[in-house]
């Protein structure tokens, strides 16, 4: 049996294809909001900060750049759902 033949036979199993479409949702998910920046963060100030530290550029470089463009999932989902859920709640 060749890679190609187990992955179509995974694919025929409804449990283990939405298992695999679930994982792979996820991870669009995480590379769209990786891409969406935390309002009120200066990009230039980050940068800055960032191309001085090598450290943290190593950091940076292991998160895919997430860091240095400061973005959502980069501080972490929880505190962007307890703001958008606090926002709900004042409005």
């Amino acid at each position: 049996m060749n890679l190609l033949e187990a992955l179509v036979n995974a694919i025929r199993l409804p449990e283990l294809r939405n298992k695999i479409l679930f994982t792979g949702g996820i991870l669009v998910f995480f590379r769209l909001f990786a891409n969406v920046a935390v309002p009120g963060a200066s990009q230039a100030a980050l940068a800055q900060l960032f191309n001085s530290q090598a450290l943290l550029g190593l950091l940076d470089l292991f998160s895919g750049g997430g860091l240095s463009r400061f973005s959502v999932v980069a501080m972490g989902m929880n505190p962007y759902i307890n703001a958008t859920i606090i926002m709900q709640l004042m409005t």
